[in-house]
């Protein structure tokens, strides 16, 4: 009973360490928050975005067209909320891609490399059955902070 009492004792402390290290980034140039979650948190010096999708920020409403069109919107967005955290698309180590429709994956992935350049993180596309606002794609980033 003693041990399980120090296990817990040490979790919750280890717990209460790291609330006290997050940073919540929120940005007007990004889609607000659509729910109980942050448009990215920055932990130590790793920022996590949130899934964007292609939704105007001024509007609200999601961008129509074709793939390319949806990635860019939804590009600008998660550059928008790194650039609230300290960091750009240099700075992006993973990436996730939802696609509904992986038939566009070789135009979602010409645009994308056009936006990354030369700079490659690792990356994961999935297809999806479904995204919020039957948006064709959505896209979550995870990124270092400078130095």
């Amino acid at each position: 009973m003693k041990r399980v009492l120090s296990l817990f004792a040490l979790l919750f402390a280890s717990g209460a360490a790291l609330s006290a290290d997050l940073r919540l980034v929120a940005v007007d140039a990004a889609p607000k928050a659509a729910g109980p979650y942050s448009q990215a948190v920055v932990v130590d010096n790793l920022v996590f975005t949130a899934g964007f999708t292609p939704r105007d920020p001024a509007t609200g409403k999601m961008v129509e067209g074709d793939i390319e069109a949806q990635l860019n919107r939804t590009l600008d967005n998660v550059q928008a909320v790194l650039a609230g955290a300290g960091c750009s698309f240099k700075d992006v180590v993973k990436v996730t891609v939802y696609m509904t429709n992986l038939d566009d994956f070789n135009k979602m992935n010409d645009a994308y490399a056009k936006r990354f350049g030369d700079h490659k993180p690792a990356r994961t596309t999935i297809q999806a059955a479904r995204l919020p606002g039957n948006a064709q794609l959505e896209i979550d980033m995870v990124a270092r902070l400078p130095k």
